[in-house]
């Protein structure tokens, strides 16, 4: 066998699960960690009167962007929103960005220089300062990582382990759009693309290019108490209600008629012989945060929410962990709901 080679060679076969086999080695060994591995960020009990959330996401060349597909802008530019949503989902309020990339030889220092340009696009509204990072040599393909700290007030902080029975799920603005707008990037210059409305196209593209991160969404729902748990919807709702109702040992029951489609989007899934609903499901990068607000609050919660100029659209309700997650048809029928977002390292069945 050769240096260095190990006997154990099969792949990696789930990111969630990888992520719960290392969840399960790493010991607490500070008191300053309030929350670690398993929510949108890591929450340190910096002070009395402020506590820091750090959060991290890596960006892979050909997995998660395709300069062919998008500027170097705009790949800059939802790199940032990825790390500022998980902010958002925390109820917090972002702070310090630090940025590390791997350059391939294929990319030239304007390319980099419009890549940051749009990174800090996103960054600025939010006063976020970019303190540091580090840069490296890539042989194939671009590789950017950023960490960003934020800061929330003791004990408020929302999580994804706070839902209980009877909760109503909520979610902010309209969900499969950026799904949809990527499909219709790969689709340029085909005879299907060519029959959607323009205004519709290019609005599904650019909620795949420049989403928003909802951290006034997140900060108003703070400040009111009204949310159990949250967590940003980046790898399709179907895949994150399950890991918050993991986190809550919890169930959910989802309405196929409430998810909140827009009319590009309804318009796509026409245009494809589509279902919107299953596009709202399965598709990632939308950022939009979904959230639970007890029953006894909903009614305060409702007229609040009439007061702002935010998106909240009811879905479901939080069910006993027995039920598992589950569609409930306009017809009032219930079935199973097939987890269909993306995950890394999953492979097709042979």
């Amino acid at each position: 066998m050769p240096p260095g080679r190990s006997r154990r060679t099969s792949p990696v076969s789930s990111e969630f699960g990888l992520i719960r086999l290392l969840q399960a080695q790493v010991t607490r060994l500070d008191r300053q960690v309030f929350k670690g591995i398993g929510d949108d960020t890591a929450i340190l009990k910096t002070s009395a009167s402020e506590w820091t959330l750090i959060t991290t996401d890596l960006l892979a060349e050909g997995i998660h962007f395709d300069p062919a597909l998008s500027s170097f802008e705009d790949i800059g530019y939802r790199a940032a929103i990825a790390n500022l949503s998980d902010i958002a989902a925390m109820g917090g309020t972002p702070r310090f960005m630090l940025v590390a990339i791997a350059i391939p030889p294929t990319c030239s220092t304007g390319q980099i220089q419009r890549l940051y340009r749009g990174m800090m696009q996103a960054a600025r509204p939010y006063q976020v300062s970019l303190v540091g990072g580090d840069t490296s040599a890539s042989q194939r393909g671009l590789f950017l990582s950023i960490t960003l700290t934020g800061t929330v007030k003791p004990g408020q902080a929302l999580l994804r382990s706070g839902a209980k029975v009877g909760d109503r799920l909520y979610v902010t603005g309209t969900l499969g759009d950026s799904h949809a707008g990527l499909e219709l990037l790969m689709q340029l210059g085909q005879v299907r693309h060519a029959s959607m409305k323009p205004m519709h196209s290019r609005f599904l593209q650019a909620r795949h290019h420049r989403p928003s991160a909802r951290i006034a969404e997140g900060l108003w729902l703070v400040k009111h108490g009204l949310a159990t748990a949250a967590i940003d919807v980046s790898d399709g709702l179907s895949g994150d209600l399950r890991h918050l109702c993991e986190e809550s040992d919890v169930g959910a029951d989802i309405v196929e008629a409430s998810l909140p489609l827009s009319p590009a989007c309804r318009a796509y899934a026409t245009t494809h012989h589509l279902d919107a609903r299953q596009l709202a499901l399965q598709g990632g990068e939308d950022y939009e945060l979904l959230f639970t607000v007890p029953l006894s609050q909903q009614p305060r919660f409702e007229r609040l929410a009439t007061t702002t100029t935010f998106r909240f659209t009811c879905i479901g309700a939080i069910t006993p962990k027995r039920f598992g997650l589950r569609l409930r048809t306009e017809t009032g029928m219930t079935r199973a709901m097939p987890v269909t977002s993306y995950e890394h390292f999953l492979r097709p069945s042979p």
